[in-house]
């Protein structure tokens, strides 16, 4: 089966003009033109993921034009392009721990509010928090957790 460049760009949820930025700096190899335009085959979605999702994890476009470039010289780079995704997977793993962290943060802050809600006033949560000069994220008193 074969899809316009919108069918694409709406499936990634980008706009069309992005998938044609990719095309012009060489991101999306292999995507065939018909009478001048690009039409993308079943086949080409098994790289579409990959580029998604090294869009979605920031990848800067010259590492993956890199990726893409290693990945056209075939096996002789397999052991380049692995360390290359091991590398940005210690990198998501540490956005992972970031977000868990402001997970916990909001957290917080959405047992502060209920309680505070809940009483009509934030008297009765505001010495819970920190204000030491820290980053630290702020935690739900372990007695005041369950509503105890």
């Amino acid at each position: 089966m074969t899809y316009s460049i919108k069918e694409v760009a709406d499936m990634m949820n980008v706009e069309p003009s992005t998938l044609r930025y990719y095309d012009s700096m060489g991101l999306l190899p292999g995507v065939k033109r018909v009478n001048g335009r690009r039409v993308f085959e079943d086949k080409d979605f098994k790289w579409l993921r990959v580029l998604n999702c090294m869009k979605k994890i920031n990848m800067p476009i010259d590492k993956i034009k890199a990726y893409v470039e290693l990945a056209e010289k075939g096996d002789s780079t397999l052991q380049e392009r692995f360390d290359m995704i091991l590398e940005q997977k210690q990198i998501v793993l540490g956005q992972i721990d970031e977000l868990k962290n402001c997970l916990k943060e909001f957290e917080y802050k959405e047992w502060y509010y209920t309680e505070a809600i809940k009483a009509g006033t934030e008297k009765v949560v505001e010495n819970v928090t920190s204000c030491s000069p820290t980053l630290e994220v702020d935690t739900i008193p372990k007695n005041k957790k369950e509503g105890k």
